[in-house]
């Protein structure tokens, strides 16, 4: 009983962690450290704009990487 109470609590957890938000435009603010995904026209086709948040004084990191279609889910940006 105690395994199967565990696994549930384990999927609970993992479940959100395994989607990623794609946004359609970059956010204004972003925590330090923290990652956004932008679909936008400053990468190719396939590929998604990675953002990444940076500390005072430092500029943001951003990267183009590849998303899977299942890891993916694509959602509006609100300014």
């Amino acid at each position: 009983m105690r395994l199967f109470i565990a696994a549930l609590v384990y999927c609970a957890i993992a479940s959100p962690c395994l989607a990623q938000t794609v946004l359609k435009s970059e956010p204004l603010m972003l925590a330090p450290y923290e990652v956004a995904f932008v679909q936008d026209s400053s990468c190719p086709v396939g590929r998604v704009l990675k953002v990444t948040g940076a500390i005072r004084g430092l500029h943001r990191r951003k990267t183009c990487v590849a998303l899977a279609a299942e890891q993916a889910s694509l959602a509006a940006a609100t300014p």
